[in-house]
């Protein structure tokens, strides 16, 4: 009975691509300013500084919601957003915002996405011990984390991988890597017959 079952979710795998889901987009930005970190504290609301513990100063912004480390070099982290394209609003409505309290910034921020993280469901159980013992680039120590870690080398992707079916991607650059990745992925676990 139990195998029966088992074949209905493999055959529902197979019909269709997993969906992948955009869990948060990490991104580098540089403007040419030197900014008053302090300045900022005091003046904007939605800004956490602790330079004791911490050299950067937060900025939380709701719309896009999402986090931005500021630096007093100019540099900058945004993080929390779900889509590519929202960083750069991010980082423009930070600039205003830093402009606002008189920082002279000149000109546009440089940006560069680090690392998109997204997850996605096979919807179906996975044997994470033959997926070990099956393929290259593939880590799996279950007493230490339950998830196996498998590599991808074109694009340049990471993925745990869950007993479950669910997959978490790291390491893209860009949307399109993470669709080129999820499908390798795939086609590795076909391969060796695991889905």
């Amino acid at each position: 009975m139990a195998k029966k079952s088992v074949k209905k979710v493999k055959s529902k795998a197979k019909g269709k691509a997993p969906k992948i889901r955009i869990e948060n987009v990490v991104a580098s930005a540089s403007v040419n300013a030197e900014i008053d970190l302090d300045k900022i504290a005091a003046t904007l609301p939605n800004a956490e500084y602790e330079p004791e513990q911490f050299p950067g100063l937060v900025l939380r912004l709701e719309e896009p919601k999402s986090a931005i480390l500021v630096f007093s070099s100019g540099k900058m982290v945004c993080t929390g957003t779900k889509e590519p394209k929202l960083i750069e609003k991010a980082i423009e409505k930070t600039i205003k915002q830093l402009r606002s309290v008189g920082i002279k910034i000149r000109g546009k921020a440089t940006i560069n996405i680090q690392n998109i993280v997204a997850s996605s469901d096979l919807g179906v159980e996975l044997n994470l011990d033959k997926v070990a013992f099956s393929l290259e680039n593939a880590e799996f120590e279950p007493e230490q984390f339950p998830g196996l870690v498998f590599r991808v080398f074109n694009p340049k992707v990471v993925f745990l991988l869950f007993r479950s079916g669910k997959i978490v991607c790291t390491g893209a650059k860009k949307k399109s890597d993470l669709k080129k990745g999820v499908d390798k992925l795939v086609e590795e676990l076909k391969r060796i017959k695991v889905i």
